[in-house]
């Protein structure tokens, strides 16, 4: 298969000549791994350990093991449509088990390693697993796990065999390493990713094969027209959320790209560049966070050889700030792409066919019928603040949240799927992230987006790292409240206090000006690199609670 996007001179060139082209059966698994395969020298993943130590792998190595995987899972009596929890990190061994479990029409279900028991026994018990695979690592938090979730019989660990389990690699290695894919349709379901809300336990969201190719027009134009010669991906997003499973390695093999993997735990930025050098990643995926980090390293080039030619970012507001150091000290262009695991990259920039406007979502991708609207399902004028919403039918879009219809329904308004982002779109058609429609600060009648205010105070020379949130107030509804991480050296005090105030004053309204900040050494994020607002205003309302 070629690229699904046909490459244009202009944005309305690419976005009108473009016509989805769905067959009624799909299998992800044809075009991510068995279509390379019979390159036995072509490298799918490369793999950096806990030592950095390098592991190479081939698809015809991931096709092989990804055989014997599904010839177990069906030799255990799993059958079409049952599930398998995945509960792995950046390993070889997650990638071979999702197209394991794609060859046999079985269902993957992928799940962070830092989630704790409870969170693995609601997600082992919501989706009904009946396998789990994890390394020794977890192994604890798998086993107390398992005697609370009925329906799961076998657990297979990676790295080790302790009582209870079963090797991956000693068990699939008396399996049979061929496998004729069973022939899916398109809507069948192909992985369930589990997606928090502000209220409720998580919902899983039922994601189709359909899915890969829903997702490739969008990321072939927001990384500039991937795939190109030598073109290799990396990214510190976990697999098991939709930036890393399905932003990074699966439409990276889809084009047969190699996709390098590492067991960093956490983000360390100097090792970011160290990988991208190392590795000549030419395309990768880091959000806000991780170039905000990655902008406090001094003198990055002076040390590393970067052949980035695309970088795509989002999950929270890229801004004006990171969009310029990026050009003026790496030489690229930060394409800003938008999307959420019910929908996922349906707003995007490429700089090659467009004006960026430094901090918009960029507009509709190839595919993609995007508006805001407001509560009814009226679309706004421009300029209005409303919903981001995308208008279905779309093959990037959720079949249905898992045992919640209610929540599916309520998921909708009329034709328009709401994505839980408040936005503008100006007269040029180009999209504005305002905020998560619970992120948004209602402040002496004002709604204000956090985002625009902590660009503004990334612009200050003392600030790393700055989030904002509202915090309840008799008065006005909510204050604004910053917290600002200070750069290394610089000492906190109430004269900067005052400086950070004063900047965001000169650039943003009066009403947009923090009341209160705060200096701190850390902010909670989630592995995917966002700052988690809801903490710091539970924090804020805890200690309201006790004053």
């Amino acid at each position: 298969m070629t690229n699904l996007l046909q490459r244009g001179k202009t944005y309305e060139e690419i976005y009108h000549g473009f016509k989805w082209n769905i067959p009624a059966q799909y299998n992800i698994a044809d075009d991510v791994c068995d279509r390379w395969a019979e390159d036995s020298s072509r490298i799918a993943l490369v793999y950096e350990d806990k030592a950095k130590q390098v592991h190479r792998y081939t698809f015809a190595q991931i096709q092989t093991a990804a055989n014997q995987w599904a010839n177990t899972l069906c030799g255990l009596g799993l059958e079409r449509g049952d599930r398998v929890t995945v509960l792995l990190a950046q390993d070889p061994e997650c990638a071979i088990t999702h197209v394991a479990c794609w060859k046999a029409g079985l269902v993957s279900c992928p799940t962070s390693v830092l989630f704790g028991a409870d969170a693995l026994i609601y997600r082992l018990n919501d989706s009904g697993a009946r396998v789990l695979i994890t390394d020794s690592a977890n192994y604890n938090k798998a086993l107390e796990a398992r005697a609370h979730a009925p329906k799961l019989e076998h657990i297979f660990i990676t790295d080790g065999e302790p009582t209870g389990s079963r090797n991956f690699w000693t068990t699939i290695k008396a399996a049979s390493d061929k496998f004729t894919n069973v022939r899916t349709e398109a809507e069948e379901t192909a992985w369930i990713s589990y997606t928090s809300g502000t209220t409720g336990n998580p919902k899983g969201s039922v994601q189709p094969h359909r899915m890969m190719l829903g997702h490739m027009p969008s990321l072939e134009f927001a990384y500039d027209f991937f795939p190109q010669p030598k073109d290799t991906l990396w990214s510190p997003a976990d697999w098991a959320w939709m930036a890393g499973l399905m932003d990074v390695i699966f439409p990276g093999w889809f084009h047969g790209c190699t996709v390098i993997a590492t067991a960093m735990k956490g983000f360390e930025p100097e090792e970011a560049y160290r990988i991208l050098d190392q590795h000549a990643v030419t395309l990768s995926l880091l959000t806000p966070t991780m170039l905000k980090l990655m902008r406090g390293v001094p003198n990055p080039l002076s040390r590393y050889t970067l052949k980035l030619r695309a970088v795509v970012s989002g999950g929270e507001a890229v801004g004006k700030e990171l969009i310029e150091w990026g050009r003026r000290e790496l030489n690229i262009s930060i394409n800003e792409a938008f999307g959420q695991t019910e929908c996922n990259v349906v707003l995007a920039n490429n700089g090659n066919v467009m004006t960026i406007k430094p901090g918009s979502l960029g507009r509709p991708t190839p595919g993609t019928i995007a508006a805001i609207i407001d509560d009814q399902g009226n679309e706004v004028p421009a300029g209005q603040t409303g919903n981001i919403a995308i208008k279905r039918p779309h093959p990037v879009m959720l079949k249905e949240y898992l045992n919640k219809p209610d929540a599916t329904r309520d998921k909708f308004v009329q034709d328009w799927l709401i994505t839980g982002d408040t936005g503008v779109m100006d007269e040029d058609g180009y999209f504005w992230f305002h905020g998560r429609a619970d992120d948004v600060i209602t402040s002496s009648g004002y709604r204000i987006g956090p985002s625009e205010i902590e660009d503004a105070l990334l612009k200050h020379p003392a600030v790393r790292m700055a989030a904002v949130i509202g915090v309840p107030d008799p008065v006005r509804t909510e204050i604004i409240k910053a917290f600002i991480i200070p750069v290394a050296g610089v000492t906190p005090s109430d004269a900067l206090v005052e400086e950070l105030k004063d900047s965001v004053r000169s650039r943003l309204a009066k009403h947009e000006v923090p009341r209160l900040i705060d200096f701190v050494e850390a902010l909670p994020m989630t592995t995917t690199g966002k700052i988690i607002r809801r903490e710091l205003r539970d924090r804020e309302k805890a200690k309201q609670a006790t004053t």
